[in-house]
């Protein structure tokens, strides 16, 4: 199931299905991925440049979505 979080310049989407669940989003930017808290992302915990860079270097491509 995928979903949508959105911030003032990104969006971030995060689809459970396809998504490995290695944690590395929450390592590498927990301002942004926080499974704590409820939305665990917070589009706007950081700026958009570092959301897309780790989502890129953490993410498998199949799972990569920003908008």
């Amino acid at each position: 199931m995928k979903k949508a979080y959105e911030g003032k310049d990104v969006t971030v989407y995060f689809d459970s299905e396809v998504c490995i669940h290695s944690g590395h989003c929450v390592k590498s930017l927990p301002s942004v991925f926080d499974v704590k808290k409820r939305p665990w992302i917070e589009a706007d915990g950081a700026e958009e440049e570092e959301v897309m860079r780790v989502i890129d270097v953490n993410c498998s491509p199949s799972s990569r979505q920003v908008k």
